[in-house]
Order: C-alpha cells, then sequence, then structure tokens
C-alpha cells in the first residue's frame, strides 16, 4: 500500500483519538448524541428511518439513540399526519439550546487549535474533509 495511504489512515485514527479524548471540552453531547442533533437541525422533522438513512446507520441503532435523546428531552418524536404508522422526530427547544452550546464549545476549541493556520491552510482543510466525507459516504452505498 502506499505510504501516502497509511500516514492518511493513522493521521485520521488518531484525529478521532484525540477529539474523543477531549469531548469534555467540546461540549456534554456524544458523537452520536451531537450527529443526530445537528441532523435534526437541518432537517426536522424526519421519519426515524430517513434519519437512520442520513446518518448511515441502521434503524435499531437509530431509534436507541431517538430514545436516548428523547429521555432527554432534546427531541420530540410524534405520529407522520399522513401515515399514522410512522413516527417523526424533531429537535426540541431544549435540544437546540444544548446544540447550539456544544456547537459554540467546539467552534471554541476549533478556532484555538488552528490559530496559526492560514485562511489558505483552512479553506484546503475545509475541502478536503469535505471531499473525504462525502466520498466515505458515496462508497457505503
Amino acid at each position: 500500500m502506499d505510504a501516502p495511504l497509511h500516514l492518511i489512515e493513522y493521521e485520521i485514527a488518531l484525529l478521532v483519538r484525540l477529539t474523543t479524548a477531549h469531548s469534555p471540552k467540546l461540549g456534554s453531547l456524544d458523537r452520536s448524541e451531537y450527529l443526530l442533533l445537528s441532523e435534526l437541525e437541518k432537517y426536522s422533522p424526519l421519519a426515524i428511518n430517513a434519519l437512520a438513512e442520513h446518518l448511515l446507520l441502521n434503524l435499531s441503532t437509530a431509534s436507541r439513540q431517538v430514545a436516548v435523546l428523547e429521555g432527554k428531552n432534546y427531541i420530540r418524536r410524534f405520529p407522520d399526519t399522513n401515515n399514522g404508522r410512522i413516527s417523526l422526530v424533531e429537535i426540541t427547544p431544549e435540544g437546540l439550546d444544548i446544540l447550539h452550546k456544544v456547537q459554540q464549545a467546539r467552534f471554541d476549541v476549533y478556532a484555538e487549535v488552528l490559530q496559526n493556520w492560514s485562511p489558505e491552510e483552512l479553506d484546503q482543510l475545509k475541502t478536503g474533509l469535505t471531499r473525504l466525507n462525502r466520498d466515505f459516504k458515496a462508497w457505503r452505498k
């Protein structure tokens, strides 16, 4: 395998580890809660199966995560008026509040860590990460 690919794989694994290790500084939501609430902020309301599809989760995992967030009153579940057999979920004001606090905490950490990066370097990182995530999503399909 190509040496740059070994380094990329390792650096991504290390990045995940470092951000996980510093998660208390990144707010009070775990990664799955953060991503689920972020999706609901953008696309609420969603059926649980659509939410699972957005996040590339199996339905049982998405359902468990929804139940946890529902228990914390960060989301609410209600029947779809077009199809009563389907439940929709949406973010609550409490969920939106905690999400925005965590987003700000995460922004503050990244602003501090990346403070010495030039605008061009930040743009390259943004472009590369966006492409990598898009390509990973396409690869899983």
